[in-house]
């Protein structure tokens, strides 16, 4: 990937958030409010330094190791563990 630049990084991602989001909608066509609910970690302080730390420290990784087309990934990596550690409260 790293030859071709950050586009199939980018398309990847797009897709996979693509999925988040539409899985989010039909819940939230079910359940009325249950978005807000869902995407709330990223207005609390623990779940923002959550995503901010794990961002951090993956693109550090990814730039050191296969520099910046990854960083995509690192983005959507770091959303997820966020979204995964306020759920276990």
């Amino acid at each position: 990937m790293t030859e071709h630049g950050v586009a199939p990084a980018l398309l990847g991602t797009a897709a996979v958030l693509a999925l988040l989001v539409v899985r989010t909608a039909v819940r939230e066509l079910r359940e009325p409010g249950s978005a807000r609910h869902e995407w709330q970690f990223l207005r609390e302080r623990r779940g923002l330094a959550t995503f901010l730390g794990t961002a951090s420290v993956l693109s550090g990784v990814s730039l050191t190791i296969a520099g910046p087309s990854y960083l995509p990934w690192v983005g959507l990596a770091a959303l997820l563990v966020a979204r995964i550690s306020s759920m276990e409260r």
